[in-house]
């Protein structure tokens, strides 16, 4: 297999309907890659999550974006679902929905749930905020080799 990683990139529009083919690029990737079912289900539910948490932050913005990039390397996927959102001080701040963006991990409580799912099923979780340049959550899972095929 060639050292070199290779990237599948979706860039979809910011609504629950298209979180689905998300999940079905992941389970062909991840297929492909050699995980097994338990570990593309987890996949499947951390990926969800972080999709979820653009689509409720990107919510009333008409064109909003949200882009999925797939990185395959060696036994490692690592996930990146990035929205271009304003900053989090553009949103009426009345609003009661919670997102990781503009916060601190240590800050992410209500609602923030989603998060520590999603760090309890992958093996690394990181989020990146840029003001003006919305949100990154990068999602890192694997493969876990049995003892056996060595």
């Amino acid at each position: 297999m060639n050292a070199q990683s290779q990237k599948v990139v979706l860039t979809l529009p910011a609504s629950a309907d298209f979180v689905d083919v998300v999940r079905l690029n992941l389970y062909g990737i991840a297929s492909k890659m050699g995980f097994s079912y338990e570990e593309i289900e987890d996949m499947k539910v951390a990926v969800s999550e972080a999709c979820n948490n653009s689509v409720l932050y990107a919510y009333g913005q008409a064109d909003g974006m949200v882009e999925v990039t797939f990185e395959i390397n060696a036994d490692v996927l690592s996930i990146t679902v990035k929205d271009e959102g304003e900053s989090f001080d553009n949103v009426d701040s009345q609003s009661s929905r919670v997102t990781l963006h503009d916060k601190e991990l240590s800050e992410v409580e209500v609602g923030g749930l989603g998060f520590y799912l999603m760090q309890a099923l992958m093996d690394d979780v990181s989020v990146e905020s840029l003001a003006g340049e919305g949100t990154a959550v990068v999602l890192t899972k694997r493969i876990m080799r049995s003892e056996e095929t060595a």
